[in-house]
């Protein structure tokens, strides 16, 4: 048994999701939370629980959702007491790489600029309001936070990284019961053919996929007819039809398969049954919007960069370049 109480945690979600006759869903995730909390635990949980536990009780909370950095503020402020309790629990928590985060005046400076991806994906959303939102690969929930913060009715955010989780959940502590969730499993976890969301959003994790035209056929399972997907990812200049597949690594990460052109990307939604697929964005990603900081002091893009040509992988490749596509579920 671990000494994290997921039954509490994720309680609110899991009777939401029975009133809303998503009895069977609710009960696939109880079981995988037993298996994944009480069955075999990860080994720093009792670390992270530490110090989630630390961080000081705060009156009077309110928000920031729409800024660049997720806001926490009293109006009492921090006795320095509270705030070194507040800075050696988030610590605690790193790395912090999605972000940035503001807790009552300690400014977490993420591995990544998060917010810049925002900034280059909000203006083609559909109307979050009242919207169900699904986050694939959301990290620390970052942009679940600003999800809200744009009016969606109810976010679920998946990823199996429990540092991340308990990173949200350091947040979540001071919102208390709002409709945002993050759960620690992965998306062939969900049951396929959910049909539920009205938006789903897939941001950095094509790319991480064996198979990509199975994780579009897996997210558009996930979307009810009529729903929007988002999908970010990383691509290559090149013709319909061209992909590349890295030899072993792109940018020192192992895990990367197909870094498809913008022209092959649409074709692909095409295959697996998108309509309206449009490109939006493409943009280079620079040594300002990933880096390492005092709170991710792990090597950072520029140390996967050729050092005589920063255009290229340390590996010889195009440099990182993400595209932002918006499709159709019919």
């Amino acid at each position: 048994m671990s000494d994290f109480d997921w039954k509490t945690c994720f309680g609110q979600l899991l009777a939401n999701l029975h009133d809303t006759g998503q009895s069977s869903w609710a009960d696939t995730i109880r079981s995988q939370l037993i298996q994944r909390f009480d069955d075999n635990p990860h080994g720093d949980i009792g670390r992270w629980q530490s110090a989630l536990d630390s961080l000081p009780d705060i009156s009077g909370t309110t928000s920031e959702l729409n800024t660049p950095a997720i806001s926490l503020s009293s109006a009492n402020p921090l006795n320095s007491g509270q705030q070194q309790m507040l800075e050696s629990g988030l610590r605690g928590l790193m790395p912090w790489r999605k972000g940035p985060f503001d807790f009552f005046g300690t400014h977490i400076d993420t591995e990544w600029r998060s917010d810049w991806k925002w900034d280059r994906v909000s203006p083609y959303l559909s109307d979050l309001s009242g919207r169900r939102v699904l986050d694939v690969g959301c990290g620390s929930g970052y942009h679940c936070w600003r999800m809200l913060g744009d009016g969606a009715g109810r976010v679920i955010g998946i990823d199996p990284g429990l540092l991340f989780m308990f990173q949200f959940l350091s947040v979540k502590r001071y919102l208390g019961e709002v409709a945002v969730d993050l759960l620690p499993i992965r998306m062939e976890d969900l049951p396929a053919d959910l049909e539920l969301f009205d938006t789903t959003f897939s941001m950095g994790v094509l790319y991480h996929r064996r198979s990509p035209l199975d994780h579009l056929l897996e997210l558009k399972g996930t979307l009810r007819r009529g729903g929007e997907l988002v999908l970010e990812t990383l691509v290559v200049d090149g013709p319909e039809g061209y992909s590349l597949m890295p030899e072993d690594r792109y940018g020192q990460m192992r895990n990367v398969w197909f870094l498809p052109s913008c022209d092959t990307l649409l074709r692909w939604l095409d295959r697996t049954g998108f309509r309206n697929a449009r490109v939006v964005d493409v943009s280079e990603t620079s040594t300002d919007e990933q880096r390492s900081t005092d709170w991710m002091r792990f090597n950072s893009l520029q140390d996967f960069l050729d050092p005589d040509d920063p255009g290229k992988t340390i590996e010889g490749y195009p440099g990182p370049k993400r595209a932002t596509i918006i499709a159709e579920k019919p």
